[in-house]
C-alpha cells in the first residue's frame, strides 16, 4: 500500500501487555502499516482478560491510554485485540477522533462473511452484535491447544512461523468445509494478518484483517477530515 502520510497526524493504536514476537503484518509492528502510527503498551491489558475473561475494569485504562495519544495528536484509534469490540460504543463516545477496535467491525460491509478468531469459545453473539453484525455470521477458531493459540493466549516468548500459519490455514479450511456459503473471511485475530495470503490461497476467498480495514479507514479519514 502507498498511502500518502498525513502531515500532521498518526492512528494511536492500543496494545496488550504482552511479549510474544510480532511479525509484519502483525498490528503491533510498525512494519505493518503504510501509515503514520504510535503505538501504547496498556498496563495490565493480558489476553486473558481481554479474550477469556472479557474484563470490563479494562476499559477506564483504554480510554485513558486513549486520551494520552489524542493529546498528542492521533487522528484515531485503534486497539490490538478484536475481542476489545466490545469496548467500541464507549470508547467512541469517550473520545473526540474515530475509534476502529477490531476488524469484526468490517462485517457489515459484507455479504456473506465468515470469522476466524484465536477463541471461539470465547467470542460469541456479544462481541458481533458489537461490530453491528448478525450473531448468525459463522465462526471458527483455531484449533483448541494449537501452537499458535497457546503462543497467544499463555503470551509465549516464541511463535514458530510455518507453524503458526499451518494453523490458521487449519482453521480457514475447517470455516468453509463447515459453511461453503462463506464468500469472505475475516480475521478477528490481530495477530493472524501475517497468514492472510496463506488463508487466501488455502480457501480461494478474499481475506480481511485489522491491518486491511484500518488502512482503509484512515484513507478514508484523510479524504474526509
Amino acid at each position: 500500500m502507498n498511502l500518502r502520510p498525513s502531515p500532521s497526524g498518526f492512528l494511536g493504536v492500543l496494545m496488550l501487555d504482552t511479549r510474544f514476537p510480532r511479525a509484519v503484518g502483525d498490528v503491533g509492528n510498525p512494519a505493518s502499516f503504510a501509515i503514520p502510527v504510535r503505538h501504547r503498551v496498556v498496563a495490565g491489558a493480558s489476553a486473558q482478560r481481554a479474550v477469556r475473561q472479557a474484563d470490563p475494569a479494562l476499559l477506564a485504562s483504554f480510554v485513558d491510554a486513549a486520551r494520552q495519544l489524542v493529546d498528542e495528536g492521533a487522528h484515531a484509534i485503534a486497539t490490538s485485540c478484536g475481542f476489545l469490540v466490545l469496548f467500541q460504543q464507549a470508547m467512541q463516545a469517550a473520545l473526540p477522533v474515530p475509534v476502529w477496535t477490531s476488524s469484526l467491525l468490517k462485517l457489515p460491509e459484507l455479504s456473506a462473511p465468515g470469522v476466524i478468531t484465536v477463541d471461539a469459545l470465547s467470542l460469541g453473539a456479544a462481541h458481533l452484535h458489537a461490530a453491528g453484525a448478525d450473531a448468525t455470521v459463522p465462526v471458527v477458531g483455531l484449533a483448541p491447544g494449537c501452537h499458535l493459540q497457546r503462543a497467544l493466549l499463555e503470551d509465549q516468548a516464541h511463535i514458530d512461523a510455518q507453524q503458526a500459519e499451518a494453523d490458521a490455514v487449519e482453521a480457514a479450511q475447517r470455516l468453509v468445509a463447515r459453511w461453503p456459503a462463506v464468500r469472505e473471511i475475516v480475521l478477528e485475530c490481530t495477530n493472524l494478518p501475517p497468514h492472510a495470503k496463506a488463508v487466501a490461497r488455502a480457501t480461494r476467498r478474499p481475506v480481511h484483517h485489522v491491518i486491511s480495514l484500518l488502512h482503509e479507514r484512515w484513507r478514508a479519514l484523510e479524504a474526509n477530515p
